[in-house]
């Protein structure tokens, strides 16, 4: 772990001492009041809520000091503050000075969807060989990336942080706070598009990550994707194509679906290549797979390195996982996140599994601008015309996914349509029968894991 002492620190972010002991140091920083631990730093930001107002309550949970840039008054002397101008701005100079003076390689993973899976892979391969630092969860912005920056140790030589954003700009301030030496473009989707005009407005905010990487960077780069490789024509160091076509150097072939086993394929890894299993269902996992074997290839890591740590390769919760439940139900838990090429993705990659039924819950896609109601309406039809055989909307939106399936064939008998997921996860039981497959999926906000938690409560 950082261990600064608290001039140190206050240097490091370009602050002013009010209070505290010189002999004072920290070796953790949070920016939450609810989840402070002994001996932290507390920022106190200043957004939808003001920090400031949190102060007490961090330093009654045990914290030892606090950033702060609004006048703020704390007896006990032994509490630091630390006063700056801005306390965001302060948080990512300090992770940036941190950075900079530990020797270790920099992967920086965007995309518009699979960062955090590709991040969670990226680090399971490189561990058999490096001592890896990963931004934990989806740690992934202005401010999770700082965080994870500032849980570096002196044994640490490759640090793996996934790189989010929902509007231009926000990229390239993670870039600021930690160039990378290898920048992974996942892919470019049609999300958060109420943010942006276009998907090429899309395309041009994740180039921000090539363009913030270093002189020597390397760029790993999804080969199948047209945008991808057109952000990056102008990038003028080493690539590291992966994918399915010819051109990849790290390139899956001769990919078998082998029903709930997952699927098996050839890994063309550079010069080598080895018969691989993987226990996954949707394509866009064995795309996040690629991508972070590419990128152990842009570290130099042997073929031979990274093919016992593939057996240890799982999902996280709620992103595709299979759970199983009595009488021979599977239940596919997607209900992280949801938009819609990853719901198409979804829906294709469980059509052709074995079952007696298919069911999709469904829940609204968000952030998809003026084109809202049409992509609902297109997912519909997918679920129609792909033949699965019930259909359980969640939210307001995704009722115009009832819409496009009944226009595509499927029976008004077939569709049940509910207002949120606690209403769903109540009513949707009698539904089931011995033998099915449940895909749930819904945007964060429609909560779809209510409905998850039920159906494993009741029937698992």
């Amino acid at each position: 772990m950082v261990n600064l002492r608290l001039s140190e620190t206050a240097e490091k972010m370009g602050g002013k001492i009010l209070q505290g002991p010189h002999s004072l140091s920290f070796h953790r920083f949070n920016i939450d009041s609810r989840l402070t631990e002994p001996g932290e730093l507390f920022f106190a930001l200043v957004a939808e809520r003001n920090g400031h107002d949190f102060v007490p309550a961090a330093v009654k949970k045990g914290a030892s000091g606090a950033v702060v840039s609004h006048k703020i008054t704390i007896p006990d002397k032994n509490i630091a503050l630390i006063q700056v101008n801005d306390t965001l701005d302060a948080l990512h100079k300090l992770a940036a000075q941190v950075l900079s003076e530990h020797h270790v390689k920099v992967i920086g993973i965007t995309g518009s969807i699979g960062k955090t899976t590709t991040k969670e892979f990226t680090w399971r391969l490189l561990s058999q060989n490096l001592n890896v630092l990963k931004s934990e969860g989806n740690f992934n912005n202005q401010l999770g990336v700082p965080l994870s920056l500032l849980k570096l140790t002196d044994e640490h030589e490759v640090a793996v942080l996934e790189m989010a954003m929902s509007a231009p700009g926000e990229i390239r301030t993670l870039t600021q706070i930690a160039p990378p030496d290898i920048a992974v473009i996942t892919n470019i989707k049609p999300v958060h598009l109420q943010f942006f005009n276009s998907i090429e407005e899309i395309a041009l905010a994740k180039k921000e990550i090539l363009e913030g990487a270093k002189n020597d960077g390397i760029a790993v780069l999804n080969g199948d994707e047209s945008l991808v490789k057109k952000i990056a024509e102008d990038w003028s160091g080493k690539k590291i194509l992966f994918g399915l076509s010819a051109e990849c150097e790290v390139q899956a072939r001769n990919i078998q679906k082998i029903g709930w086993e997952g699927m098996a394929f050839e890994l063309k890894y550079g010069n080598g290549k080895e018969k691989i299993s993987l226990p996954f269902f949707y394509e866009s996992h064995l795309y996040n797979f690629l991508a972070a074997a590419a990128a152990a290839k842009a570290l130099s890591v042997p073929l031979e390195d990274i093919l016992p740590q593939i057996l240890t390769l799982k999902l996280m919760p709620n992103r595709g996982t299979l759970v199983r439940l009595e009488k021979n139900i599977r239940l596919i838990d997607d209900s992280y996140n949801s938009n819609p090429a990853a719901l198409e993705a979804a829906l294709k990659a469980l059509t052709p599994l074995p079952s007696k039924r298919k069911i999709a819950i469904l829940g609204d896609m968000l952030e998809l601008g003026e084109k809202e109601v049409e992509y609902h309406i297109q997912a519909g039809r997918y679920v129609a015309e792909w033949g699965w055989d019930i259909l359980v909307t969640v939210g307001i939106l995704s009722r115009h996914m009832a819409e496009g399936a009944l226009s595509s064939g499927m029976r008004a008998d077939q569709i049940f349509s509910f207002k949120n997921s606690e209403e769903a996860a109540g009513e949707i039981l009698p539904l089931l029968e011995e033998g099915d497959i449940i895909l749930v999926k819904g945007s964060r906000k429609i909560e779809t894991e209510k409905i998850v938690e039920r159906l494993k409560k009741e029937r698992q």
